[in-house]
């Protein structure tokens, strides 16, 4: 299935039915007076998030959804029927903004979560509702009411526990294939992720969702690269996983470099717990290892230091390591949840 995570689509509730003017005729009976019937309601529009849904591809080939009319009224004081609500399923993490962007209508953060975007028309009245001491016999009916219509803009951002984030090919979905049963495309060159993929990591009987984001590049907040649309995946996420290649010289660089580009995306990035983890570290002599990681440490100064470790996902060294800790974390974000 392809990654889909923004569709701008137009939605139209369903228009009420019209009212009837007609009038009572039996035979015997000499003065039937009116016996017009309502219209129906239009239907409604309504979008529910459902489970086990990671994209919007749905809604990429069709873009416009028409909820049911409303039936016209009868005679013989008849109701037109009311047209059916027209659901449209997306996944749980979309929010519906308006089709500037400026306006957020909805986020649906949690499974079958509903969200009314448009309301039908109602139905017109018929002459029934006419008939007066001075007009006994009364044509007058009126028409539905136009159901609502608006052009709105899907977003979908990713429930996740953790995300996986830095530069490419820093051996990202090379861990993500080692600590689930993803199995993402892995190569030795740059952006060989271009759409988040997801996968359930498991550690003593629970269960983390974790998600692999397209790596980052310097100006990426000004579009460089893949710029910087999927770190909205990152935002519902609850810890950081910040991979570092240790091949590399200079970690602090590399660090700064994508904390700034969190910074400038926004969405509260910076806040969130964060572990940074040096992979490839069986490039690395234990010389190397240690004076580059003492460098590493020294450029955060005063501030206070996120959690480090060393690993080597290809080689298979550091993970349960890496598992403990990030569960460790994990535990303490629930029970500051529930404590608060």
């Amino acid at each position: 299935m392809k990654f889909l995570d923004k569709a701008k689509i137009y939605i139209k509730a369903g228009d009420g039915g019209n009212g009837a003017a007609s009038f009572r005729r039996e035979k015997y009976i000499e003065f039937g007076g009116p016996n017009g019937g309502d219209g129906g309601r239009g239907g409604d529009v309504v979008f529910r998030a459902v489970p086990n849904v990671n994209t919007l591809i749905d809604y990429r080939y069709k873009t416009k959804f028409v909820a049911q009319r409303g039936q016209n009224g009868m005679g013989k004081m008849r109701t037109g029927y009311s047209g059916e609500t027209l659901y449209l399923p997306v996944p749980t993490g979309t929010v519906i903004l308006s089709e500037n962007e400026e306006i957020e209508y909805a986020d649906l953060n949690e499974d079958y979560m509903e969200y009314r975007a448009a309301r039908g028309g109602n139905g017109g009245w018929g002459n029934l509702h006419f008939k007066s001491p001075t007009n006994r016999a009364p044509r007058q009916a009126n028409d539905g009411l136009p159901g609502e219509e608006r052009t709105v803009i899907l977003r979908l951002k990713l429930i996740a526990d953790i995300g996986l984030v830095g530069f490419p090919n820093a051996g990202k979905s090379t861990i993500l294939s080692v600590v689930t049963a993803a199995r993402p495309k892995i190569a030795n060159y740059a952006f060989t992720t271009l759409n988040p993929q997801l996968g359930v990591m498991y550690a003593h009987n629970r269960e983390f969702v974790m998600v692999d984001l397209p790596g980052l590049i310097e100006g990426a907040h000004m579009g460089v690269g893949l710029g910087d649309r999927f770190l909205g995946h990152a935002e519902r996420t609850k810890l950081i996983l910040h991979v570092i290649d240790g091949s590399e010289e200079d970690w602090a660089t590399r660090y700064k470099t994508i904390r700034h580009e969190m910074d400038s995306y926004g969405g509260g990035l910076l806040n969130k717990p964060e572990i940074v983890v040096i992979n490839k570290i069986d490039t690395l002599s234990d010389e190397e290892l240690k004076t580059r990681m003492d460098e590493f440490k020294k450029s955060f100064g005063r501030k206070k230091k996120p959690t480090i470790l060393t690993i080597s996902a290809a080689g298979h060294i550091g993970i349960e390591e890496m598992i403990s800790e990030i569960e460790k974390q994990m535990l303490k974000l629930e029970e500051d949840k529930e404590q608060k």
